[in-house]
């Protein structure tokens, strides 16, 4: 179990290892192969991340893929303990792990250790098939080279063969594509669709059963051509005797049972000769009481040509010449036709049937099943060499990404030393005059936010498509510099994948939280200037709309209303009255300020800036240290084991705002640049005038004066 080992040898290896701070927590550094090793022994609540998603991230899939041994879609911290203590079993020297290249020394490989020595042996063997016999390193791409590796058959181990492995033999190769076109194919290594064991036994358990079954037809009465016109009109010719009885029963039922002069109408207005399928549900003849079936004349026309060859099949051979099949006579066909009706019913459902009986003969008089069995145990006879090669390319594959992976999973560095890009970042957003690199693939937007909301930051969703493809995928994009004013749901960017790709980013929701302490001190009056703003619109709105499009209750109400002097001299007064505290209120603040001192004045202004700002700044510099990567990725299916927190200062370095470039010329002359205001000049004056004023009416002016 992770974290059980004894207390001593753990506090020495832990000793050993060494750390480096960020993002408010420890982490392990993890630079030499003696570092990945010594992983095992390090207590997994040190760990970053205790379980990745498959899916989604900038890494090797297939690497993924290979470490995900229980299939559930996530790399867990036991699967990577497990490739670690195989590592050190197989390796000769973990230095391997960090060593720059991409290919695997095989001097590396402990050839001393039973696995080791398969792994050795298995990559020898393979650059030896690929004619680098001499070679001392073995790359991925000499491993996945399986065409070339086997060149001399293609059976690879994997228990299935496909036509291709059947040589020369032209049966062999035939009664692979049967089988196949019956039950189907299982996918060979190679790709090639092929069939196994449990194909071959199937197909040839379902022959054995249609044989036996044909088998049992010798001996019985009648033939099988008698017995396929019998079914084909049984269920009609059931039906038609048993609605005869019922118009014995009841006279009355006889013109029920028949078709109607209306129905046989609508039937005449159609095209019978090319619409016979009309008339096949109706009745054979016409129903009478105790009637029988006329096997000439009076048929129905749908249903005439198979009750001739049930005629000519099963009624003459068995009871004469006649035109007419009475119920006994009916009886008797399926007495005499009860065993043969028996076996026919008792036929196996199978789709090997399909191949008719000339061919299921042939292959039945043939060796079929002992060539493809033996076939398939030679393919079999290879499963140890390719499960080596299979796990010379697990080693390789170790080499090239583990060391990659635990830094993005033991320990965040690739994220936070900005060197290499965390295999979580997606890509960068360019919007609003800003880059932001914290962009994470997320599947269902609305679901994410509901997590990711808890990590403080101010997060944009975008739907990203690329032009001129169906592909699609969405982002999340936390923005940690700059303000959120232009920022809304439909504005449009270009987001630049890690491969260089770039999409079409239109923003489908926001996470609302604070980006800036600066943005926090302006908040309160842009709100409260966006909020005049809306109403301003809303009067201006309600004062140009026309009489004409004012509901009709209301144009109706205020065409039979009076006007009533009372009720507007009560509005004006209202209004007059809120107007007139309003402005007192005013007065008494403007006369307040004006009774301080001339030095209380500047504070008092910054008492109400304060007082107006400092909420939101407290809120946000709350918010700000409290700002969190782990719920964004927790969303999207990790486990993080920490509170990863994203600071102030490298907020600001994971969105960057437009700035020019160094060295740039920079013209200030805009020849459509608004006039400016003198609003700071006489706001400035009024100060001035204010402080003077407090001044004299303090008589601190007289005073120095004199």
């Amino acid at each position: 179990m992770p974290g059980s080992c004894g207390t001593r040898g753990m506090q020495m290896s832990e000793q050993a290892m060494r750390f480096f701070r960020a993002g408010g927590f420890d982490q392990v550094r993890i630079e030499t192969g003696a570092d990945i090793l010594a992983l095992k022994d390090l207590d997994q609540k040190l760990w970053v991340a205790l379980a990745c998603p498959v899916e989604g991230l900038e890494f090797d899939r297939d690497t993924l893929r290979m470490l995900d041994r229980d299939n559930d879609g996530r790399v867990r911290a036991a699967d990577i303990l497990g490739e670690i203590a195989w590592l050190e079993t197989v390796l000769r020297a973990p230095e391997e792990l960090v060593r720059p290249g991409d290919t695997l020394r095989l001097d590396a490989v402990n050839g001393d250790a039973p696995q080791g020595a398969r792994i050795l042996a298995s990559a020898r063997r393979i650059l030896a098939n690929l004619g680098k016999a001499e070679a001392g390193e073995i790359g991925l791409a000499d491993v996945l080279d399986t065409e070339t590796i086997f060149n001399a058959t293609s059976l690879n181990g994997d228990g299935v063969v496909p036509v291709e492995a059947a040589g020369d033999d032209a049966a062999s190769r035939a009664l692979i594509e049967d089988i196949i076109a019956c039950l189907g194919s299982e996918p060979d290594r190679s790709g090639a669709p092929g069939v196994g064991q449990g194909k071959v036994d199937g197909f040839f358990g379902d022959l054995a059963r249609l044989t036996a079954w044909r088998e049992a037809e010798r001996g019985l009465e009648g033939d099988a051509e008698g017995t396929e016109a019998l079914l084909a009109v049984r269920e009609k010719i059931d039906g038609f005797f048993l609605r005869c009885r019922l118009a014995a029963y009841r006279r009355e039922a006889a013109a029920t049972l028949n078709p109607g002069p209306e129905l046989l109408g609508q039937l005449a207005d159609k095209d019978l000769a090319g619409s016979l399928e009309l008339l096949e549900p109706l009745p054979l003849a016409e129903i009478a009481a105790e009637a029988a079936l006329p096997l000439e004349v009076g048929v129905n026309p749908a249903w005439s040509e198979r009750l001739r060859r049930f005629y000519r099949q099963c009624v003459e051979p068995l009871l004469g010449p006649r035109t007419m099949l009475g119920a006994a006579d009916w009886e008797e066909i399926l007495r005499r036709y009860a065993p043969r009706l028996a076996w026919a019913a008792d036929r196996p459902e199978t789709p090997v049937a399909a191949l008719g009986a000339a061919r299921l003969e042939e292959i039945n008089a043939g060796n079929g099943k002992a060539a493809l069995d033996a076939l398939i145990l030679a393919d079999k006879a290879l499963e140890d060499e390719m499960a080596a090669i299979q796990e010379v390319e697990r080693l390789i594959r170790l080499k090239l990404g583990l060391h990659r992976l635990l830094n993005n999973f033991v320990s965040f560095r690739d994220f936070y030393a900005g060197k290499n890009q965390a295999v979580f970042l997606a890509g960068t957003l360019y919007l609003d005059g800003r880059s932001a690199d914290l962009c994470v693939r997320v599947g269902d937007a609305a679901a994410h936010a509901v997590l990711a909301t808890l990590s403080q930051m101010y997060l944009v969703y975008c739907a990203c498509r690329r032009q001129g493809s169906d592909e699609k995928m969405t982002i999340v994009a936390a923005f940690t510099a700059g303000d959120s004013d232009q920022l809304m749901v439909g504005r449009n960017g270009v987001f630049y994948s890690r491969d260089g790709r770039d999409w079409d980013a239109t923003i489908v929701r926001i996470v609302d939280h604070p980006i800036s302490l600066r943005q926090a001190f302006w908040s309160p009056y842009r709100k409260a200037a966006r909020l005049i703003n809306e109403q301003l619109e809303k009067l201006a709105a309600l004062q140009a709309l026309p009489a004409s499009l004012a509901p009709p209750a209301a144009k109706k109400a205020e065409a039979a209303a009076p006007f009533d002097v009372g009720r507007f001299a009560g509005i004006f007064a209202a209004i007059g009255l809120a107007v007139g505290a309003i402005g007192t209120a005013l007065a008494s603040v403007v006369t307040g300020f004006l009774r301080l001192t001339w030095w209380q004045m500047p504070l008092a202004l910054a008492g109400l800036v304060l007082a107006a700002s400092g909420p939101a700044m407290l809120v946000a510099y709350l918010k700000l240290r409290q700002r969190s990567l782990a719920p964004v990725l927790d969303a999207t299916g990790w486990a993080v084991n920490a509170r990863v927190r994203i600071n102030v200062p490298f907020g600001g370095s994971l969105t960057t705002l437009a700035r020019l470039p160094e060295g740039a010329e920079r013209s200030l002359s805009d020849p459509f640049a608004e006039k400016r205001q003198p609003w700071g000049v006489m706001l400035f004056l009024a100060l001035v005038a204010a402080v003077a004023a407090a001044v004299w009416r303090s008589g601190l002016l007289a005073r120095l004066l004199g």
